[in-house]
């Protein structure tokens, strides 16, 4: 396929992605929820879960879980990542969104049943810094160290959106 071709569908599709993220909701939502109450249940916290209500409750503490518990932002920007990245095969792309969207799940889970470990163990105020601090910092930085390995293990050697655009220009020194 022509250069042109693959860079105006990727960035269709780069648009198109921020629609997605409703999507990415309602299917890592339930997910989420669901592996966060069987791994807080294999901790012996013996959880209650109700997935109407995207709620956990655990130990007189009930946790309602909001889009952004669900991390629909980090699968959103895994997806333009890996969509504005010049010279990915198609097949590479769908394994790269595969395992990113796979290492930021268990990360997330993880991430939700420490929460709650500290929410019940400590304080209502431990919770929130701890809290503010995942939702604030390590979360960018978990998806930017995800990317970066997903690039080294598929072996990507461009930069998203930059290798374009240097591209790009030196089409157009070359006319």
């Amino acid at each position: 396929m022509r250069y042109e071709y693959s860079l105006a569908i990727r960035a269709i599709l780069a648009i198109l992605a921020f629609l997605l993220r409703d999507i990415f909701y309602a299917i890592f939502s339930p997910l989420t929820l669901f592996f966060s109450f069987i791994l807080l249940q294999s901790f012996g916290y013996n959880p209650a879960v109700n997935i109407a209500t995207d709620t956990i409750m655990v130990y007189g503490h009930t946790l309602q879980f909001i889009p952004a518990c669900t991390a629909a932002s980090a699968y959103l920007l895994l997806v333009l990542l890996i969509l504005l990245t010049k010279d990915i095969k198609i097949s590479t792309r769908i394994y790269i969104f595969l395992l990113g969207s796979f290492l930021i799940l268990a990360m997330n889970i993880l991430r939700i049943d420490i929460l709650i470990i500290i929410l019940v163990k400590y304080s209502k105020d431990f919770f929130n810094t701890i809290h503010l601090l995942f939702w604030k910092i390590v979360s960018t930085v978990f998806v930017a160290f995800v990317w970066i390995l997903l690039s080294i293990i598929f072996k990507v050697k461009t930069i998203p959106v930059v290798s374009d655009i240097v591209y790009l220009i030196e089409i157009i020194r070359k006319r």
